[in-house]
């Protein structure tokens, strides 16, 4: 297989043409294993939609035989128009370029619309922003790629093409995109480094809660902790996810025994060295990613938003 062309251009469908260099495979499985960053399923839809050719005929059989020397042609649908009415809502962007964006997000800020949040989200600010979201993996999330939780802060990668979107999903879904957590827990672990190993899903007695669960209820998830720093009874940590399950830190955490200091759901409220919290103490503080295009590595940070580090700094002046 040889890539010929690769066009971002954000102004037209964005295009991919490769030359086969043997034969033997079908079509879908051709275009899985030239870009594997991109899901099966997803290809086959493609085939279906009419937007993969083959010598210069749309092709509609994901079963049609690769030769020796097929020009395969792709043109990823241009963005649909999109309901949601962009708000001009300050974005603190870290890094952006025509395919990428990668934000702090602040705590209260909900990621996408929801029963309740039909306005002032994050997809409403990126819609201002990025004029040419719209229709990008769906008219809901468009561009989001993962999510943070209202109250959870920090990095957050959005995709501005259809192809970053499968690329940087695959990122996570391979485990190459490495998300870096820093939570301030309840409790002391007992060893400085461990994993939490326990599926989850939706809590037996109350749906808006998610809990630890046998594997046949709910789905694997993996959490990687280590301990930075101890602060009496509360401890500072840094986690490192392999799955991304709703409210994995938080589930699993409290699960361990020492829950996210002011987790209003899985952990408790109250005053911490004086201050009033106002939603749990869990900062994305790290992303790295390689960027779908060039395949550069790229390693974003966001600093703790002000309430979690003066919380630290009145914690350290107490041991």
């Amino acid at each position: 297989m040889t890539e010929v062309e690769l066009n971002p251009d954000q102004n037209l469908p964005q295009t991919l043409l490769f030359q086969a260099s043997h034969s033997g495979s079908r079509l879908d499985q051709f275009l899985a294993q030239a870009h594997p960053e991109i899901s099966r399923s997803r290809w086959q839809a493609l085939i279906e939609q009419g937007q993969i050719q083959i010598n210069g005929q749309v092709c509609l059989s994901k079963k049609i035989p690769i030769q020796i020397g097929d020009l395969i042609g792709v043109e990823f649908p241009p963005p649909q128009a999109c309901e949601l009415v962009p708000e001009a809502i300050p974005l603190d962007v870290l890094y952006e370029d025509d395919q990428i964006i990668l934000i702090n997000k602040p705590v209260g800020l909900v990621v996408h619309p929801a029963p309740g949040h039909d306005s002032g989200t994050l997809v409403h600010a990126l819609l201002a922003h990025c004029p040419d979201l719209p229709g990008i993996g769906g008219q809901q999330r468009p561009g989001i790629v993962h999510r943070l939780d209202k109250d959870t802060s920090g990095v957050m990668m959005v995709a501005k093409t259809e192809f970053a979107l499968q690329h940087l999903q695959a990122q996570i879904k391979a485990r190459t995109a490495k998300r870096d957590y820093l939570g301030l827990v309840q409790g002391v672990p007992p060893t400085p480094t461990g994993t939490i190993n326990a599926a989850i899903g939706r809590h037996p007695s109350n749906r808006k809660k998610m809990a630890v669960t046998e594997l046949e209820r709910g789905r694997g998830a993996i959490t990687h902790w280590s301990v930075q720093e101890r602060l009496g009874h509360y401890t500072l940590v840094l986690f490192q996810l392999d799955t991304g399950r709703t409210h994995q830190i938080r589930v699993h955490a409290a699960h361990a025994g020492w829950p996210i200091t002011g987790d209003p759901v899985y952990g408790t409220t109250r005053k911490v060295a004086g201050h009033s919290l106002s939603g749990q103490m869990l900062h994305a503080y790290q992303l790295t990613l390689n960027h779908p295009l060039t395949n550069q590595q790229l390693t974003l940070t966001a600093p703790l938003p002000p309430p979690f580090a003066h919380l630290l700094q009145a914690l350290r002046r107490q041991t």
